[in-house]
């Protein structure tokens, strides 16, 4: 079936995109308001986009009538934010972290989560998540009224021992436990793992010689 995405409500786009393009990575985004309030909230528009410079992207929809998420209020006040990865032993704390609480709430304490003080950036990390990566604001863009996307740099990544090797930074997969969102109420593990290593041109005329043939002719 053909969907024109120009014929569809924004609310049908969404359902398709969030619906196919899975499972997304989950960006569990801690930021310090100016006043000094910690501020947590999960989103799975997320991704990194370049390793030089090392580049995150988030996708923040806004609230209704385009006003600001506190996420995206905090960055564009403070310019900085740290994103945590949502692990399995994680999914009921980032759930509540979720919920729509006011903008002077603590989400990393009504979460019974223990918020650890910024070393590059003035807003915490999350101890319990296995992984942590300290950002500042490196372009932000406005998507029309509903959408803000942040291209975060990191500084840092705070990284629990057992889930890296720290000479040959492999990480293992098993440990890290992370956790990604599928449509709707969906989420997944990633522990259904495979290894399909690239091949070279060499390899792929030995494996499929005849087909590359009939190609060419």
């Amino acid at each position: 079936m053909k969907f024109d995405f120009a014929a569809l409500s924004a609310r049908e786009a969404y359902k398709i995109l969030i619906g196919t393009v899975v499972p997304r990575p989950i960006a569990w985004v801690t930021t310090m308001s100016p006043e000094g309030v910690p501020n947590a909230a999960p989103y799975s528009f997320f991704n990194c986009l370049s390793a030089d410079p090392p580049i995150l992207a988030l996708g923040v929809e806004n609230r209704g009538g385009g006003a600001y998420k506190d996420t995206t209020w905090n960055i564009r006040l403070t310019e900085e934010f740290t994103v945590n990865i949502v692990d399995g032993a994680n999914m009921e704390a980032m759930n509540i972290t979720a919920t729509p609480f006011a903008a002077d709430v603590d989400e990393i304490a009504l979460a019974g989560l223990t918020a650890v003080p910024g070393e590059m950036v003035a807003c915490p990390r999350i101890a319990e998540a296995p992984v942590a990566f300290e950002c500042v604001r490196h372009v932000g863009i406005s998507i029309g009224r509903e959408r803000e996307i942040v291209l975060g740099r990191v500084l840092a990544a705070h990284i629990r021992e057992d889930v890296i090797d720290p000479v040959k930074l492999y990480t293992d997969h098993v440990a890290l436990d992370a956790i990604g969102r599928m449509g709707g109420h969906g989420y997944a593990r990633t522990q259904d793992y495979f290894d399909l290593p690239t091949m070279s041109v060499e390899t792929y005329e030995e494996r499929y010689g005849e087909r590359a043939k009939r190609s060419a002719g």
